[in-house]
């Protein structure tokens, strides 16, 4: 008695399909991220800041689709209290905006990225 066994390898998990899904779905959580911190970020800057003035708050952007910055306005290490002017140069010893959002940030980073692969399994 003989028993030949043999198997082919289709569907999404052999023709890239799944790869394409994986790389999507990555992309689109950095993105989804960067754009939920600079979220948090902005009603942080509301928080701390007793007198808004908006150029600050609109050089806040996504760039490359994953990273948060200033756009290097001059000031931005003094008021997040890394600058060379602070404390003990002067009193003022900087906000905690960015710290406290990279906190609610990873707080948060599990239920966005969970909600969002439901989207992508069924693709895979």
């Amino acid at each position: 008695m003989r028993l030949d066994v043999s198997t082919q390898a289709r569907g999404p998990m052999f023709d890239g399909r799944a790869r394409a899904a994986a790389n999507a779905y990555v992309d689109r959580l950095e993105r989804n991220l960067a754009e939920e911190g600079r979220t948090i970020l902005l009603g942080e800057l509301d928080r701390v800041l007793k007198t808004q003035t908006p150029y600050y708050a609109t050089r806040i952007e996504v760039v490359d689709g994953n990273k948060i910055w200033d756009s290097r306005v001059v000031y931005g290490p003094w008021l997040a209290g890394i600058g060379s002017r602070n404390y003990p140069v002067t009193k003022f010893k900087g906000y905690d905006h960015w710290l406290v959002t990279r906190d609610k940030l990873n707080a948060r980073k599990r239920g966005i990225g969970e909600r969002l692969l439901r989207r992508y399994t069924g693709r895979m």
